[in-house]
């Protein structure tokens, strides 16, 4: 639904952390105040103009009944004021980081009218009154949904919309699992694809239309941080709350066999939540980095000021019998035991881990894992569920293990309170999914989010990734720089790529419209 919803400004693609006017034809600050100038003729889809009791309303209705993201972003918003209808105040809190008020600017703005008479939190198939420079069109629950451009959208000829938004029409097609899809693609049901799974990258494009130019296959770079891709152990679960068994989980999984034998070598190990920017820490901490760390005491981790936490890397034989022998003495400090080769804990309960997953596909990562955790007496299995059950599980940290990938922007902002901070451990549907719930992360969070310039950020993101990386709340994966990314040859395309994205249903065309 994004191509449907505006905010009052946005991203600039080319640029880390900078925005442009979209609703908002200016912005003027003072101190705290944020006042917005809402751009003459910008409408929602029923015709109806976007004026400041919009905002107001918008912001109101997320803090009260908007997802855990946003209502967490909008806790240091003390008030949003319609002046006229044309001009809205936003003033922040003393609190509030120098990051937040352009994180809140590109939020969607939504209709008072149509949500004053029906409730936000309802799920339902009625087609929303939106802002945006698309609509929804024709849909059937499950299987399709069309985008439709709006005609003379008031946006098309604002600066930082110019030249976007260029396709009639986006459809969005919806597969149960990937081989399906894929089989869409290939028949040219599907006209774009970008592909995730090594092993069809490597082997699946050979069919007709690839070898005689139909399709194209393409790689771009991608600029943004690769983002952190690992298995989350919920530390909730009394079996996953001692760091030595975390740990040990984390010396079974043998990225070097899976990269070899499953991947195609197309992979490479991720060891950070920063992995791919200059946030990441590496090597021995900064002067810089141990003044922020020092303060903390003996509440810092293990091992904080040596070198930056790598994951382990194993022999590549699928059993390396030094980490399986590491990961053995690590368990049985935790109080493991081991009895008819099952490990079990003090009471004689048996060690188990399900593995939540949607994808069958992905059955061929997670069992090599599930084979060498027997190894250590583990008894791991996976649960299939579909996709709807699969996010109520996720969103009540109803699981043992599951996987996501996450990126964060190259300048993060307060979203990254979401992800790491105590106060979201336990607060359904947030991103915390590890469950962590640490005083010092929480600290340098904060420090983090108070940084005036650029080298204090970087700074402060290095030390709050050195202790996440000790606190072995996952067992981190894999990464790669790019996109791969394959399409039949009936688009143009932009012949600079914009760094931080590839918005091809915004800013790519057809060849012969």
């Amino acid at each position: 639904m994004q191509l449907c919803h505006a905010g009052l400004m946005t991203r600039g693609l080319t640029e880390p952390d900078a925005v442009y006017g979209l609703i908002a034809e200016s912005v003027t600050v003072n101190g705290l105040d944020y006042t917005f100038a809402i751009r003459e003729g910008a409408t929602f889809t029923d015709g109806s103009p976007i004026t400041a009791a919009d905002v107001v309303f918008t912001f109101d209705t997320f803090r009260e009944e908007g997802h855990p993201a946003l209502r967490q972003l909008l806790n240091n918003v003390d008030s949003t004021t319609a002046v006229d209808d044309r001009t809205v105040t936003v003033t922040f809190s003393p609190d509030a980081s120098n990051r937040l008020p352009p994180t809140i600017a590109t939020l969607p703005i939504i209709s008072s009218a149509y949500y004053s008479e029906k409730p936000f939190s309802d799920a339902d198939l009625q087609i929303p009154i939106t802002s945006g420079a698309y609509t929804v069109g024709d849909f059937r629950p499950g299987r399709f949904v069309d985008f439709t451009l709006r005609d003379n959208w008031w946006g098309a000829d604002v600066p930082s919309a110019k030249g976007q938004n260029n396709f009639g029409s986006v459809r969005v097609d919806y597969f149960r699992e990937r081989i399906a899809g894929f089989e869409a693609f290939k028949t040219g049901d599907t006209k774009f694809r970008e592909e995730f799974t090594s092993k069809t990258w490597a082997t699946g494009y050979d069919f007709p239309a690839v070898t005689d130019g139909r399709v194209v296959l393409r790689e771009f770079p991608d600029g943004r941080p690769s983002g952190a891709q690992g298995f989350f152990l919920n530390t909730r679960r009394a079996k996953f709350s001692d760091i030595r068994t975390r740990k040990a989980l984390g010396l079974a999984f043998d990225f070097e066999w899976l990269n070899r034998n499953v991947f195609y070598s197309l992979y490479k190990r991720t060891p950070s939540y920063f992995v791919g920017s200059d946030l990441m820490a590496e090597g021995l901490p900064s002067d810089a980095e141990r003044a922020i760390l020092e303060p903390f005491g003996d509440q810092l981790p293990e091992g904080i000021f040596g070198e930056a936490y790598l994951p382990p890397v194993s022999d590549g034989s699928g059993r390396d019998r030094k980490n399986l022998g590491e990961a053995n003495r690590l368990l049985a400090e935790a109080g493991w035991q081991r009895v008819n080769g099952r490990l079990v804990d003090a009471d004689g309960q048996p060690f188990t881990i399900e593995f939540l997953n949607f994808q069958p596909s992905f059955n061929r990562v997670v069992q090599p894992f599930i084979d060498t955790l027997g190894l250590l007496g583990i008894t791991a299995s996976i649960r299939m569920v579909e996709t709807s059950q699969y996010q109520a599980r996720v969103r009540d940290f109803d699981f043992d293990v599951t996987t996501r990938r996450f990126a964060f922007s190259p300048t993060p902002g307060e979203t990254v309170r979401e992800y790491f901070v105590s106060s979201m451990a336990n607060e359904p549907g947030s991103n915390n999914l590890s469950g962590i719930s640490d005083p010092v992360v929480d600290g340098l969070v904060e420090i983090f989010l108070d940084a005036t310039t650029r080298e204090e950020l970087v700074t402060a993101a290095r030390a709050l990734d050195r202790v996440l990386r000790l606190g072995h709340y996952w067992v981190p994966q894999w990464y790669k720089g790019s996109h791969t990314v394959a399409y039949w040859d009936e688009f143009g395309v932009p012949e600079n790529k914009p760094k931080y994205d590839l918005p091809v249903s915004t800013t790519w065309w057809a060849k012969n419209a």
